[in-house]
């Protein structure tokens, strides 16, 4: 196990994930975070010289569509139903 994870590691993890751990829970969570540590270091070792980097494992396009207004301008429409219409804004009751 080359990645040794300190007692001042486990604590400050313990404090920043709120858990009370006990001597032998501590001992555990260091040899299970040196063991995910290693896992990290072989996948390091890897050949990846021509693959190109990427942020998602199937092909993801973009989404997007142009911004093009459909419904135009229904000011008059939608206040015709207002209790009450002054310089095209609604007028309602004041609610404090």
């Amino acid at each position: 196990m080359a990645n040794v994870i300190s007692d001042e590691t486990i604590d400050y993890v313990g404090i920043l994930a709120k858990l009370a751990l006990s001597d032998e829970e501590k001992e555990q969570a260091k040899a299970d975070m040196g063991k995910m540590l290693d896992y990290i270091d072989k996948l390091g070792e890897l050949d990846t010289t021509g693959i190109e980097p990427m942020s998602h494992v199937f092909p993801v396009q973009n989404v997007f569509r142009e911004d093009v207004v459909t419904n135009g301008d229904l000011c008059d429409q939608t206040l015709k139903n207002a209790p009450g219409e002054k310089e095209h804004m609604f007028i309602v009751p004041m609610t404090v």
